[in-house]
Order: C-alpha cells, then sequence, then structure tokens
C-alpha cells in the first residue's frame, strides 16, 4: 500500500469520527479543492490548514451521523497520489433529510501528511439535502 492510499484511507476514516486524529493528517500549506461547492456558496480551494480545518469543522457541524462506506482506494504508480471512490450519508438537521452523496477523491502526499485534496460530490445532491436553490430545479419544500 503507497503513503497516499493509506492516507486517504485514514482521510475517510477520522474526517468526521475523528477529528483531532484527522488534522494530524494534514500539511501545514494543504491546498482542499471542491470544484463543484460554488454552486452551493461554499469556496472552490481553502488554501492552508486553518481554513481546512475550519471548513471541516462546519461539515461535521452541518450533517449528523455522516459516515463513508463502500470506498474504493486506487493507488497510483507513483505513491504519492492516489483516487478513492466513496459512498456517504448523513443528515442534515436544520432540512430532516438525508443527505446521500458518491464522492470521486483525489490525494497528493508529501512528508507522510496530506497536501492536496481534489473532491468531486454531485451538488444536486447537496442542495436537495440542504434545501439550498439550484437554477431551474424546484427545491424540496416548493414541490
Amino acid at each position: 500500500m503507497s503513503i497516499a492510499s493509506e492516507l486517504l484511507q485514514l482521510h475517510l476514516r477520522w474526517l468526521v469520527d475523528d477529528n483531532q486524529q484527522w488534522q494530524e493528517l494534514i500539511a501545514d500549506d494543504v491546498v482542499w479543492e471542491l470544484p463543484y461547492a460554488p454552486s452551493l456558496g461554499h469556496p472552490q480551494r481553502l488554501e492552508g490548514r486553518e481554513a481546512v480545518i475550519e471548513h471541516a469543522a462546519w461539515f461535521i457541524g452541518a450533517v449528523k451521523d455522516f459516515r463513508f462506506f463502500d470506498a474504493v482506494v486506487t493507488p497510483t504508480a507513483d505513491p504519492h497520489h492516489a483516487v478513492a471512490r466513496v459512498r456517504a450519508e448523513g443528515l442534515i438537521p436544520s432540512t430532516g433529510h438525508t443527505y446521500r452523496q458518491e464522492y470521486v477523491v483525489f490525494l497528493t502526499a508529501r512528508d507522510g501528511r496530506i497536501t492536496h485534496l481534489r473532491e468531486y460530490f454531485d451538488p444536486v445532491q447537496a442542495a436537495l439535502a440542504l434545501d439550498a436553490p439550484i437554477a431551474g430545479i424546484p427545491s424540496r419544500s416548493t414541490r
């Protein structure tokens, strides 16, 4: 198993379940890219440990009983890179809706720490769970 594959598995295990331990995985200069997050009003790019920890804390507070499952972590030819496909679900207390999602996550490691994450998810699923507006799609409360 490559260092990146191991870190990606730990990222999925500890992000929510043991956030203090997860924080030890990330480098001071970590970058977390979320290309589809702006459609939900969230940042597309988080730079630095403080910004990443703050975003993770927001997520942990916004989604209860969140869990990843059915993870498939794939190493690349370069031991510093790995990719995962993983399903997840949790409850959005503010709406009472279940949040179901499928993620694809790319990870880069350096010196045994996570230096870069690039996370793809379906923003429509997130918006429906959050009851957030999506152009052209009515929210659950108006259907």
